[in-house]
């Protein structure tokens, strides 16, 4: 008997994933803090291999804090960047300053080519119900994506303007939410 793990919303959502990740400079990947490996994606680490990684430690607020800091030193020590949080508070100014802090080099290169608005571009990905959406919605400071406790609540893409320095794209699953931020 063969048992297929890999829901189809997901399957769709990887193709997704591949289709937009040239598109963006950097990826967010949403995971649990209280499992962070059983809740990657191993698929997420090939896609993005060639952007720079920002891991949310998603749900802090129930996992051991001695365990969230050592899976947050972890996470530094492969490369990556890192932040901690619970996505039903507020996320703000924290996340912002360090996607730039991650695409510095990027920003820099846009500057002296004489482009100075062009967006950071990002993608938020995450397995079903690691908190994608509450995580966009904290950001935006208001309810602007579905949000539930069951996979595939997020259906079809959408744009969500937060103001002009930045704007998201809601897509399905775990190819994520795409935002772009302005520096």
């Amino acid at each position: 008997m063969n048992i297929q793990w890999y829901p189809g919303h997901m399957t769709k959502a990887k193709r997704m994933m591949q289709e937009n990740i040239k598109l963006i400079d950097i990826v967010i990947e949403l995971v649990d803090a209280r499992i962070p490996i059983s809740s990657k994606n191993p698929d997420i680490d090939k896609l993005a291999k060639n952007k720079k990684r920002l891991i949310i430690l998603n749900k802090a607020d129930l996992a051991a804090p001695e365990r969230t800091k050592q899976w947050e030193e972890w996470f530094k020590d492969q490369g990556f960047y890192v932040w901690k949080l619970d996505a039903r508070g507020r996320v703000g100014k924290e996340v912002t300053e360090l996607i730039k802090e991650a695409c510095k080099e990027k920003l820099e290169r846009d500057r002296k080519r004489g482009i100075i608005n062009r967006p950071v571009r990002a993608m938020v990905v995450g397995i079903p119900n690691v908190g994608k959406s509450t995580f966009i919605n904290s950001y935006a400071g208001k309810a602007c994506t579905k949000t539930g406790n069951k996979p595939g609540v997020t259906k079809g893409k959408q744009w969500i303007r937060l103001n002009k320095y930045v704007e998201l794209l809601d897509t399905p699953v775990s190819s994520g939410q795409s935002l772009k931020i302005r520096k």
